[in-house]
């Protein structure tokens, strides 16, 4: 199972919320460049970068720091925030992104998604971000009346190989991930899906190795000293 170390944007600073509520931000670091620095020293080798000023106003805003980390790590990077155009898209690959996630533009606009699949393959992570089981849009403020899996079932066909799920009401709670939700997709689904959202402990990452997840992003245990370095990479190494 691949660990993701998460880096959430807002003004070029690591920061992170709770719930997706940009009223309850909390910055951690003011160099994300030095943050990534630290996941590559201890052995990691991805990194889930979100822009969440991208995500809010609809296209990339900083990614000077992803070809910052990119140019400067050898982290494999995914990006996401802002993804509503296929000039933004051949933006941040171009900035050094090894994969994109495309969430609301996956629900708002199929045939877009569809093309971009098609011009970048397995390179497209399909953003299903749920509350109470339902598909959330435009930076978790847009509620749809979407099911997760069919929604997910939907692309699996037209090439889209990973999926990365946050429960948002777990996100930033340190209470737990959705494993309800997890048991839901992987029941149903042969999808490489990305766990986000609630970790707490090593003990959550455990459950969802064992239950056939096949990445995890940690963000806020991290950054309030639940996990440790060490821990993620013992995780991963497992």
């Amino acid at each position: 199972m691949l660990i993701f170390p998460a880096i959430d944007l807002i003004e070029g600073k690591c920061v992170r919320l709770t719930k997706g509520d940009y009223s309850a931000g909390k910055v951690y670091d003011a160099s994300p460049l030095e943050c990534a620095k630290r996941f590559e020293d201890a052995g990691l080798t991805r990194l889930h970068l979100v822009d969440l000023e991208g995500a809010r106003d609809k296209e990339p805003k900083n990614l000077d720091v992803l070809e910052a980390i990119a140019s400067r790590t050898s982290l494999v990077v995914d990006y996401g925030g802002g993804m509503y155009s296929t000039s933004s898209l051949e933006a941040a690959f171009n900035a050094g992104a090894s994969f994109v996630t495309c969430g609301s533009t996956a629900v708002r606009n199929r045939s877009l998604a569809l093309d971009w699949i098609e011009m970048y393959g397995e390179k497209i992570i399909l953003g299903a971000d749920c509350v109470h089981g339902r598909i959330a849009a435009g930076a978790w403020m847009e509620r749809t009346g979407f099911d997760v899996v069919p929604f997910i079932s939907s692309y699996l066909d037209k090439g889209i190989k990973y999926c990365i799920s946050t429960d948002v009401a777990k996100d930033g709670m340190l209470s737990g991930p959705g494993f309800e939700l997890y048991e839901k997709i992987l029941s149903s689904l042969d999808v490489c899906l990305i766990a986000s959202g609630g970790i707490s402990c090593m003990e959550d990452i455990e459950r969802l190795r064992d239950m056939g997840v096949y990445g995890v992003i940690v963000g806020k245990a991290y950054y309030e000293g639940k996990l440790s370095l060490k821990d993620l990479k013992e995780a991963e190494e497992c």
